[in-house]
C-alpha cells in the first residue's frame, strides 16, 4: 500500500479505513484490490501535487547547495595554493633570523639563556631538546 504501520493504525482510530476486530482482539484491515482507489490513498493530508512541488523544491535547493559547496571547495583549494606559494618565497635567512627572537620570548624554558656572548647552539636546537636537555 505504500504507507506505514502507524498511518494504518491512525486511520483505524479515525475510522477512515475499513477494518474488523477479531474475537482475540486483533484488528483485520480490509484491503481493496481495485488499483484506482488504492493509488489515491496517501499517508499525508497534502494533495499529491503539493507534495511533488515540495519534493521538487527541496531537490532544487539541494542542487543549489551542492553547487555552492563545490565553489567553496574550489576557492579553498586556490587559497591553499596561494598560501603555499607565499610561504615558499620566504627566504631561509629570514626564518633563521626570526627563530632566536621566538626562543627568547618563550616564558617557560628549562635552561636559562646566557647573557654573555656565548655560542648560539641553544637557538639551533629544537624546543624538545632544550626542554629535556638532550
Amino acid at each position: 500500500m505504500g504507507v506505514t504501520v502507524d498511518a494504518i493504525r491512525k486511520r483505524i482510530t479515525r475510522g477512515t479505513i475499513p477494518h474488523e476486530k477479531g474475537e482475540d482482539g486483533r484488528v483485520w484491515v480490509v484491503l481493496d484490490t481495485d488499483q484506482a482507489t488504492s493509488s489515491n490513498v496517501r499517508d499525508s493530508d497534502q494533495p499529491q501535487s503539493a507534495t511533488d512541488a515540495l519534493i521538487s523544491q527541496m531537490q532544487d535547493r539541494i542542487a543549489s547547495l551542492e553547487r555552492q559547496l563545490d565553489q567553496e571547495r574550489e576557492a579553498n583549494r586556490e587559497h591553499r595554493r596561494l598560501l603555499l606559494r607565499a610561504l615558499e618565497r620566504i627566504p631561509p635567512q629570514l626564518e633563521a633570523r626570526e627563530s632566536p627572537q621566538i626562543v627568547e620570548e618563550e616564558p617557560e624554558r628549562a635552561e636559562p639563556h646566557p647573557t654573555t656572548g656565548g655560542s648560539q647552539e641553544g637557538a639551533r636546537r629544537s624546543w624538545w631538546r632544550r626542554m629535556f636537555g638532550r
